[in-house]
């Protein structure tokens, strides 16, 4: 049997700023119709920052949707038309005031693809070097630095929760102490 989906209809139900909720009228494979909501989101990115001596920068911020300060990679949107290395480097420079002489992909991967559209990109920055940094002007962020392993273990304490950081942090972790060929 066929898994693809052919859609019917769609329909825009609300667009703001970030995000756009759309209800899609799909065809199932076996005939029946079925319906499915979406977030529309651009895209994103987060960034390992590591420095020569080992220490990992993190950035500990409010997060409103789920009313905790949450210990996270720096990370962000991409604009429209944006490369996610620009954005990396754009988003490392204004949440942690470094910028790095080399990035590295770590891996892409969709944050909840059974209700979005959103696709984010991972990468290790390394031989960072000091620069300006300026955050958007609703964001407050904290930086806070620790050697990577202490990092990976407060993801096993269930103390970092959030999942693009779980997901950086372990890639960094596997990627700096098992390089590949």
């Amino acid at each position: 049997m066929a898994l693809r989906e052919t859609l019917i209809a769609r329909k825009t139900l609300f667009e703001g700023r970030l995000l756009k909720l759309r209800c899609d009228l799909v065809r199932l494979p076996d005939g029946r119709e079925s319906v499915r909501e979406i977030v529309v989101h651009p895209g994103a990115v987060a960034v390992v920052p590591l420095r020569d001596d080992g220490q990992v920068v993190l950035v500990r911020q409010y997060r409103h949707a789920t009313e905790k300060v949450l210990l996270e990679v720096p990370a962000g949107t991409l604009n429209p038309d944006e490369p996610p290395e620009a954005c990396a480097l754009r988003e490392l420079r204004e949440e942690t005031g470094y910028t790095a002489r080399h990035l590295q992909r770590l891996a892409s991967f969709y944050l909840a693809p059974g209700y979005s559209t959103e696709l984010i990109h991972l990468f290790l920055a390394t031989e960072l070097q000091p620069t300006e940094g300026k955050t958007d002007e609703d964001e407050w962020v904290e930086t806070v630095t620790m050697p990577l392993a202490e990092a990976v273990t407060l993801i096993l304490r269930g103390e970092i929760e959030d999942a693009k950081t779980i997901a950086a942090l372990l890639l960094a972790w596997q990627k700096v102490n098992q390089p590949s060929p």
